[in-house]
């Protein structure tokens, strides 16, 4: 199956000189979640602007569904679905009102029963009537997602969906995003909340000064970037680690009772059974053993921390 978007060697120079985007080459899968990680000003909102069709770039080229976004601005538009990051809304406008005039400006025809099925997948059909003005922020982020996908797109941007939201409603939009995937919607979002990729995404893009550093499917990026930390506790204090147990990656806790071991998980031997042997021999009682897997905000800090 060809990818839904296609990006190829994608500029984007501003007047200042500021480079926002640098030789950019990707492919987006249909269906898939794709989370592009980056700090601020690393390019990905200017990458979305692009996509959308809101930003020229100064090279490379983008196609969309076989659509060049230059060359067929309409085609590739009528995919596309975005969910900015600032809440911009008519205040005293219905919900449905709202809706209906964002398909009407894809030339669509009306469709009431269409939108009355995108407000009940968002949870927002029994406020169908209210204007938006008495919505919670919440719900204000879901009629922005109502919008965008008001005209029936193949593809959703979400551009820090869950900006100021609390940890409930961010929960409840990780819901939404997943049934919309389900239902075939290619997803690309950007977001801080490296928690909120680690949830959700298939694959993880990490951008930074412009340049796409890699893109892997989530499950190979921790694989292969993540580390597991074996934090031994002991039955008795030691005041130092024996020689024969000391080595790279073994340290001990000031208090003595805790033995803490960093391992590559990817590698051929982990060091464990050598570690666990070492402390048979010397006679050291073990009391308990946990394990822990580096979070994808450790392996994000680890990519962007070697490409500087």
């Amino acid at each position: 199956m060809s990818p839904i978007i296609e990006v190829r060697d994608l500029s984007k120079t501003y007047a200042s000189g500021t480079v926002a985007l640098a030789n950019v080459t990707l492919d987006i899968r249909q269906g898939e979640i794709l989370a592009l990680l980056g700090p601020n000003g690393a390019g990905k909102t200017t990458f979305i602007s692009i996509t959308c069709g809101l930003v020229t770039p100064t090279g490379g080229s983008v196609r969309v569904g076989g659509h060049d976004v230059l060359r067929d601005y309409r085609g590739a538009r009528s995919l596309i679905g975005l969910v900015p990051q600032e809440i911009s809304t008519e205040m005293f406008e219905t919900v449905m009102n709202t809706v209906r005039f964002s398909r009407g400006l894809y030339g669509k025809a009306p469709d009431d029963a269409y939108l009355e099925g995108v407000l009940k997948s968002l949870a927002l059909y029994d406020k169908r009537d209210a204007r938006l003005m008495e919505l919670s922020g919440g719900m204000k982020r879901r009629v922005l997602i109502a919008k965008a996908l008001s005209h029936g797109p193949k593809i959703l941007f979400l551009d820090e969906p869950t900006a100021g939201v609390d940890v409930n409603l961010r929960r409840e939009m990780w819901q939404v995003v997943r049934r919309l995937r389900d239902d075939g919607v290619t997803i690309i979002l950007t977001t801080h909340y490296l928690e909120e990729a680690e949830e959700m995404a298939d694959r993880v893009g990490v951008i930074d000064k412009g340049r796409l550093i890699l893109v892997r499917d989530k499950a190979d990026l921790m694989h292969e970037f993540g580390r597991k930390i074996l934090t031994v506790e002991l039955a008795a204090p030691l005041a130092e680690l024996p020689k024969s147990i000391a080595g790279q990656g073994v340290t001990l806790s000031g208090d003595g009772r805790h033995v803490r071991y960093e391992y590559d998980r990817s590698a051929d031997r982990s060091g464990i059974a050598r570690l666990l042997g070492g402390f048979a021999a010397e006679g050291i009682a073990v009391r308990d053993l946990e394990t822990q897997q580096s979070t994808l905000e450790e392996v994000f800090l680890r990519l962007v921390g070697d490409a500087t």
